[in-house]
């Protein structure tokens, strides 16, 4: 068939089809390294000429997994069981999904969507030995690097193909909205209604994230409002116990759960959102957040200061059941101390399996410290944490 189309249309065709046949000969009989470069350049050459050049995945390059790193913000979680499910079925069909990345200065590149295939590459031996320490990449457009446009990617890829951690999700908002994108358009941008980005804002509870003008118009009081109209609230601690109920959050049928404003809450006093730590780099806060989550007796001291002295911060996270409350608890021992934010919890990912399941137990433990301190029910590991992700390819 393929003869019988390059006879319809010429000889010219056919000569193609004879230098492809002496590149691919000549490709055959080199080293793998030089096979492997001189094959990214021929596709990248045929790119160029592609009618579907304007397509990321027409052009796939297999480059060196070293280069290839994680982003910091992607709000995807998976579970042990289908990390491994994943390794088998790229050991069992291959890599059947190239990783989206985009290209770094230094000509590295960081992942966009594909996390989990990145890392099944890297950390599965028999994967990684059969794709000899390489991986398929496409890269996103030219104009789609800055680092807004590349989170609205990983959102729209995590969004059309299934579920994501709601905590993380209000973690992206809010920088967007810090990088002044108004609701229109972060709800444009990772196809969501303006609802559900105002849910998201609310789940953070920063009081800028609601000060776009069209959300403050929203508001229609009939009469005059005067400050005798609204009940406040006693700092004195003898009366602590009936404002809990009147501080209830409002956007919940739970009546367990405390909401307490976000100007209360101890972590964000001490940097728990900032996205930077002075002085230090991306890579140094990972580290010394994973460093504190392996020393397990360093770990419970800061989990036991978290409970002693944040009592509002735990108060309005730990009695929230839609959260993955023990990975708010490590992040917060991270902040409490090490002063390391909570954007840098890609720390997490330098443990190993052994290692996770360690501090998530004892991050479990302390938070049923919490729960025992208050009268509250024990959780289980599955009410701590729960799973949102159904998929992760």
């Amino acid at each position: 068939m393929t003869d019988q189309l390059f006879k319809t249309v010429g000889t010219a065709n056919s000569t193609c089809l004879d230098l492809a046949g002496d590149i691919a000969e000549s490709i055959g009989g080199m080293a793998m390294e030089d096979a492997v470069a001189t094959l990214n350049e021929v596709r990248r050459k045929l790119h160029e000429v592609s009618p579907f050049k304007s397509e990321p995945v027409d052009f796939v390059e297999w480059i060196p997994n070293g280069i290839v790193s994680a982003n910091d913000y992607n709000p995807n979680s998976v579970a042990p069981p289908e990390m491994e499910l994943l390794a088998h079925s790229i050991l069992e069909d291959g890599y059947t999904q190239p990783i989206v990345s985009w290209r770094v200065e230094d000509d590295s590149r960081e992942v966009i969507d594909g996390f989990h295939r990145h890392r099944v590459g890297k950390e599965s031996p028999a994967v990684r030995n059969r794709v000899q320490s390489h991986l398929p990449v496409v890269s996103i457009k030219g104009d789609r690097s800055d680092r807004n446009d590349r989170m609205a990617s990983t959102i729209r890829h995590n969004r059309a193909r299934g579920k994501h951690k709601v905590e993380a999700m209000s973690d992206i908002v809010i920088e967007l909205k810090r990088r002044n994108w108004t609701n229109e358009k972060v709800a444009k941008e990772l196809g969501m209604d303006q609802d559900e980005v105002l849910r998201l804002c609310q789940i953070t509870g920063l009081a800028e994230m609601f000060s776009d003008s069209n959300f403050s118009q929203a508001w229609d009081v009939e009469g005059h409002v005067t400050p005798e109209d609204f009940e406040g609230i006693d700092d004195d601690v003898d009366v602590y116990g009936d404002e809990v109920t009147s501080s209830r959050t409002v956007n919940t049928s739970d009546t367990s759960r405390v909401f307490h404003t976000y100007d209360k809450w101890e972590c964000h006093k001490a940097g728990f959102y900032d996205t930077t730590k002075k002085g230090m780099t991306k890579k140094q806060c990972e580290t010394e957040m994973a460093d504190l989550l392996k020393d397990i007796p360093s770990f419970c001291d800061a989990m036991q200061g978290v409970i002693d002295e944040w009592k509002h911060s735990c108060e309005h996270y730990l009695t929230n059941i839609a959260m993955n409350r023990v990975a708010w608890m490590g992040q917060a021992a991270a902040c409490y101390a090490k002063g390391i934010p909570s954007a840098f919890r890609g720390g997490w990912f330098q443990l190993t399996e052994d290692e996770q399941d360690a501090a998530n137990a004892a991050a479990l433990e302390y938070i049923n410290k919490w729960m025992a301190n208050n009268n509250r029910e024990q959780l289980s590991a599955e009410d701590a944490m729960p799973q949102r992700q159904s998929e992760i390819y």
